[in-house]
């Protein structure tokens, strides 16, 4: 068992300064020191806070020019790691959340460096209160968040990725820019054979939010839905997921606003290119039907 080397990878707008600062603490008190943290400002100059703190390792910094979304400010930090080439590891935390506990890089490289085909964990998220949104948990149904084990997707909060993964099937849609990039990277790792676990024991602490209070999230939702199904699923299943998930926002949406903006998502991941098509064998589709997600649902 060789201990791989970790790094931590913060994405910020730059404006949660002191949620930054409270999440970079909390990585300094953790018990194994990762060996880089990366801090992205994305599309922002970062406050002098994130240049002064004393932290484990190697700090950088990396501003960019323009936003680029949570998934392209990840592809930065990602960038500058195989820069360096001494990473195994990354694991990557929104800007506002929060390390409770001091151990959970360390049970990061423990899970890592037990199975060699282990390329995702996911973090189990909680309020200040300890309750787990139902979105938040990687099952299908009203699943327990405490339940750990073999998932097909993990959440975007709080998580972890072998490198040598991320280098042979991609990193993040930088093109989605916000919703589903998490499945998108989910699907490609699990058809290169790759495993997900969610580790309910690794906590990070998150405020309670809903994805619906970004103006763009009902346009962004529909079109990168439509753009994910025809890059990743086999012909066939494209139909049924879509058809299912009409079904779905036609019963959950209350607001007309809202309904406009996701059919005009819709329509603008029909019209709009979707990237590079690289279907999922079926074997996989199989795999992830096992695993209690069908592809569809």
């Amino acid at each position: 068992m060789v201990e791989p080397r970790i790094a931590v990878s913060v994405v910020t707008m730059g404006n949660r300064p002191a949620e930054v600062d409270a999440l970079l603490e909390s990585v300094a008190k953790q018990d194994l020191a990762p060996a880089r943290v990366v801090i992205v400002g994305n599309g922002c100059r970062l406050p002098e806070f994130a240049r002064r703190l004393s932290l484990p390792g190697e700090v950088t910094v990396v501003e960019t020019e323009e936003n680029l979304g949570c998934p392209g400010g990840r592809n930065v930090a990602l960038a500058r790691l195989r820069e360096f080439g001494d990473v195994d590891v990354v694991v990557e935390l929104d800007d506002d959340g929060l390390l409770v506990d001091a151990d959970v890089l360390r049970r990061v490289a423990e899970l890592f460096a037990d199975d060699a085909r282990l390329g995702i964990v996911g973090f189990r998220i909680a309020d200040e209160n300890g309750e787990t949104q139902r979105r938040h948990v990687p099952r299908a149904g009203n699943a327990d968040p405490l339940r750990g084990g073999y998932v097909t997707g993990f959440l975007g909060g709080g998580h972890a990725f072998r490198m040598a993964m991320l280098d042979r099937i991609g990193d993040w849609p930088a093109e989605f820019f916000f919703a589903h990039e998490e499945t998108d990277l989910a699907w490609r790792a699990a058809d290169a054979g790759w495993k997900i676990l969610y580790a309910p024991e690794l906590l990070l602490r998150h405020p309670k939010t809903s994805p619906a209070r970004h103006a763009i999230y009902h346009r962004v939702t529909a079109r990168n839905r439509v753009w994910l199904v025809r890059r990743r699923l086999p012909l066939p299943l494209i139909p049924v997921h879509l058809g299912v998930w009409i079904a779905v926002t036609l019963l959950r949406t209350r607001s007309p606003a809202g309904l406009r903006a996701w059919f005009g998502g819709f329509a603008e991941g029909l019209r709009e290119p979707a990237g590079e098509r690289r279907p999922m064998r079926w074997r996989t589709v199989w795999w992830l039907t096992r695993l209690g997600r069908p592809p569809v649902i």
